[in-house]
């Protein structure tokens, strides 16, 4: 939740001609994250594998529109290395999390 709120932070600061554009597409994948896990968290562990598995490539997708954002000029690149940090540790934390259901 914490990459969500950094990511909305940030697009407040996107030109305005991007709202429908890339600010939708990276707020839309920064809240899949969390809500997919949220989801699957009440289900079984093998739907519970699936939720992980939507978030984790909605956190690729994030990703890579961050990339984007910092090659457009949208954000710096000290914030792009830390909020890119932060979506590296989520996706080593949720890959490691779906090894240990698969168990």
């Amino acid at each position: 939740m914490e990459i969500t709120s950094d990511i909305h932070k940030i697009c407040l600061e996107f030109p305005k001609n991007e709202v429908y554009g890339l600010v939708s597409q990276m707020n839309k994948a920064a809240v899949s994250m969390p809500s997919n896990i949220a989801e699957g968290s009440n289900r079984g562990n093998i739907h519970f594998k699936h939720y992980l598995n939507i978030s984790l490539g909605s956190s690729f997708e994030l990703q890579t529109q961050l990339l984007i954002a910092n090659q457009n000029k949208y954000i710096t690149g000290e914030k792009t290395i830390e909020i890119e940090n932060k979506i590296i540790e989520f996706q080593k934390m949720t890959t490691g999390f779906i090894s240990k259901l698969e168990v």
